[in-house]
């Protein structure tokens, strides 16, 4: 039996509205992605960066394991670290820009478009740090200076205010995972995949559960896998960051079981 007028007139509407529901959601879709992310096309990149990590007293680190306390060091620059990063993975830190990737497990990256990223492109850091403490000790990463004016607390800076926000370091070792977030300040969230945490502005001291990550062992090695990389789904990652330059400062802080027993009481 032929449909009526009324019912051929009723279904070109219905094929209407569907088109144009589909129309306004791939605008939407463009629109998330324009905001959330640099444009592939323009291979926008962030430029220039430095990168400082220093340590506590009681505790110590290196690019590398060894046998005793002492071998290990305080402080780790930019320079030992890109030349790591150059005999291992193949590219020059300070002439290969990060991209705005993302990640849903800190072990795979990808672009926008799904595409995997290795970690030898450089589009992201990777890097083993090897710590070593000369008692038991939960690490926290600190935002605090070690004393007035030293400006060695954990901050990530940069020309381009917004850049900061866009950026993340992860920390993954005993099975767990911990992202810091500049943005998140003082806060801290837990997921299936990791714990992510911000840290008190510049210049404050708050060492508690909120900014604590793995433990060590008395004189015992202890691997920390780290990334940094510039997260593409994060609003703050727009065009408005092509060329920025950043200045990374990573301070890590050991608390022993006694002050943690002191500060919990």
């Amino acid at each position: 039996m032929s449909r009526t007028k009324k019912e051929e007139n009723q279904a070109v509407r219905n094929r209407l509205y569907t088109s144009i529901l589909l129309v306004l959601l791939a605008l939407a879709a463009i629109t998330a992605a324009t905001v959330a992310w640099f444009s592939i096309a323009d291979k926008t990149k962030v430029k220039s960066m430095s990168l400082d990590i220093e340590s506590d007293v009681d505790l110590r680190m290196d690019l590398d394991a060894h046998d005793y306390f002492e071998q290990y060091v305080k402080k780790l620059s930019f320079e030992s670290i890109a030349q790591r990063m150059q005999s291992e993975k193949g590219f020059d830190m300070q002439t290969t820009p990060l991209e705005p990737v993302t990640t849903a497990d800190q072990n795979i990256f990808t672009y926008e478009n799904g595409t995997e990223v290795p970690d030898t492109k450089g589009a992201y850091l990777t890097f083993t740090l090897h710590f070593m403490a000369e008692k038991d000790m939960i690490v926290h990463l600190n935002s605090a200076d070690s004393s007035d004016g030293a400006g060695d607390g954990t901050n990530i800076s940069s020309s381009n205010a917004e850049l900061p926000e866009a950026m993340r370091i992860s920390f993954t070792a005993d099975g767990q995972t911990w992202i810091y977030d500049q943005g998140m300040g003082d806060t801290f969230s837990t997921s299936a995949a990791a714990t992510t945490f911000g840290l008190p502005s510049m210049g404050s001291t708050r060492i508690n559960s909120n900014n604590a990550m793995f433990s060590l062992k008395k004189n015992t090695d202890k691997p920390v896998l780290v990334h940094i990389w510039m997260e593409g789904t994060d609003p703050a990652c727009t065009d408005s960051l092509k060329s920025a330059d950043y200045a990374i400062r990573m301070r890590f802080t050991g608390e022993t079981t006694e002050t943690i027993n002191t500060r919990e009481k």
